[in-house]
């Protein structure tokens, strides 16, 4: 059987060794001698911590990376097998406004034109999350998640859709917050 191709980890070789005290090569080769591929991602993690002392956060670090590292997971999959994206941008609006904006049924339409969303966390949640639908369709689109963090200059805004079927949905996505972060400024 072929072995899969796959992608560059988030994190620097150097970096994984200073915290871990191994390096991406080291790595894979202990988990591939260990539970394995076929291991799944929990299993994975809890070995790392239990077998080799490495922190628990650093444990799904060297998770992840292993499994792009060796095909089982795709830039940007998370381990259901959906994908998430991520936008940001600081931009010079109040971010309270915003927060009201996303709170309020009416103003967070016309914020997402094409879109229908219903909130899924409590309005005073620190990174709100919305179902995502299609308005003309009603076909699901995913989850978006806000996060207005305070920046010199107004707020950063940092915007995450989730639960995207496959890569090609990802990048569209991507590609569509973008726009609407550049857009979402000049209405500013």
């Amino acid at each position: 059987m072929a072995e899969k191709q796959g992608a560059a980890p988030d994190v620097s070789d150097a970096t994984i060794r200073e915290n871990t005290g191994r390096g991406w090569d080291e790595w894979v080769a202990l988990i591939d001698a260990g539970p394995g591929r076929a291991a799944g991602h929990a299993a994975i993690a809890a070995w790392l911590v239990e077998e080799h002392g490495v922190d628990g956060w650093w444990a799904q670090g060297v998770t992840v990376g292993y499994e792009r590292i060796t095909g089982l997971r795709l830039p940007g999959q998370m381990k259901d097998g959906t994908f998430s994206v991520s936008r940001s941008k600081t931009l010079p609006l109040d971010g309270a406004e915003f927060r009201e904006r996303l709170n309020d049924d009416d103003a967070r339409a016309a914020l997402l034109p094409g879109l229908s969303s219903q909130p899924r966390s409590k309005p005073t949640t620190k990174a709100p999350k919305f179902s995502l639908a299609d308005a003309e369709t009603g076909e699901n689109v995913g989850v978006l998640q806000f996060r207005v963090e305070p920046a010199a200059a107004g707020c950063k805004l940092v915007v995450t859709h989730e639960k995207l079927p496959d890569p090609q949905a990802a990048e569209k996505w991507k590609q569509h917050w973008g726009d609407w972060l550049e857009d979402l400024t000049v209405e500013q």
